[in-house]
This record gives C-alpha cells, sequence and structure tokens, in this order.
C-alpha cells in the first residue's frame, strides 16, 4: 500500500526500503506474544490490536501513499481482504500502519483511490517499534500475520500477493489447529 522506494539493495530517495517479497512463517514452538499495540487510525479513533484482533488472525500491513510497491499490493490486498473470513473460527482482521506520509490528508486518499476498508493506525514513530524483531525498520511495504493466540506467525518482507498473502494466512490458522490437536 506506499514514490520513492527502492529495492533491498538501496534506500529510495524516500528512506524506504522495499523487500523482495521474503515469506517467513515460524512453527508454533517458536512463535512470541507481540507487544501491544495502539494507537489512533486514519479518521482519529483509539484502536488496540488486542481488542481489534481478539481471537482473529490479524494480518498487518505497513505502507505508505508514496510508495510504489504499496500501491503495486493494494488491490491484492483488498481482495485477500474480501476472500478471507471475517467472522467464525477462522476469522481473519486486516489491519495497516500508515508511515511516513506527509499528512493525514494523502493516506486518507490512498485509503479512498484503493476502496480500503480496513483501519490502519498512523505510526508516529512508536507503532512500526512494535515488531522490531519481526520486521526491517525501513522495509515497505511488509506484512506480518499474527495468530489467533496473539502471537507474530509470518512475514512477508516487501510487496505481496493476494494469493501469497491467503496462501500464508492459511497456513498460519493449519499450523494452530494442528498444534492445538497435539496438545488435546
Amino acid at each position: 500500500m506506499l514514490t520513492g522506494c527502492a529495492q533491498t539493495q538501496g534506500t529510495g530517495e524516500k528512506g524506504f526500503n522495499s523487500g523482495d517479497g521474503i515469506v517467513t512463517v515460524l512453527p508454533v514452538a517458536e512463535r512470541e506474544p507481540l507487544p501491544e499495540l495502539t494507537g489512533r487510525t486514519l479518521d482519529g479513533q483509539s484502536l488496540t490490536l488486542a481488542e481489534y484482533g481478539a481471537g482473529k488472525t490479524v494480518v498487518v500491513n505497513v505502507w505508505g501513499s508514496l510508495c510504489g510497491p504499496c500501491r503495486a499490493e493494494a488491490d491484492d490486498l483488498v481482495e485477500a481482504d474480501a476472500e478471507l473470513p471475517d467472522t467464525g473460527e477462522n476469522a481473519v482482521a486486516l489491519l495497516g500502519i500508515n508511515v511516513r506520509d506527509p499528512g493525514p490528508g494523502a493516506a486518507q486518499a490512498f485509503v479512498r483511490e484503493y476502496g480500503i476498508t480496513a483501519p490502519s493506525v498512523v505510526d508516529e514513530g512508536e507503532a512500526l517499534l512494535t515488531f522490531s524483531d519481526t520486521l526491517p525498520a525501513n522495509a515497505i511495504p511488509s506484512t506480518v500475520v499474527i495468530d489467533d493466540q496473539g502471537q507474530v506467525a509470518a512475514s512477508i518482507i516487501g510487496e505481496t500477493t493476494k494469493a501469497t498473502l491467503v496462501g500464508v494466512v492459511d497456513e498460519v490458522q493449519a499450523s494452530g489447529r494442528t498444534a492445538a490437536e497435539q496438545d488435546s
């Protein structure tokens, strides 16, 4: 979902690094709880990840309106959000973290342009730090999948596609079910 991005070898003119789509899915035993993430959404509402994503798999996408790869993946994210269930046992919630935009107008215009309905927290320097053990600080776009237990389960560094994102979510949810079955 972000002009001025460069590939991982360099930094773009706006200080963004774009990854190459590296996907990492952690085994259940290696997952760690995500520290609390709170913030204000683009429309000024307070949002707490623990409340927003309680009992759901949460897809957190880091984006900015100025990033070309973010623009390239925006339609795929919207399509994945529409395909993934938002209720029931395999419920998924999508959340954005908007970074380095020159002001709320650019981010709001981006959301309108791509028809994004999921909320985005405006990162004022702290939201992205929540993911410091998972994401490189300047890798934009990036996506993190948090399992229904609130643990970091997977990451995609760089632009993603609908197929990749849906596949990663399916894998995270299946591994969680398998681990729960082994525990019973």
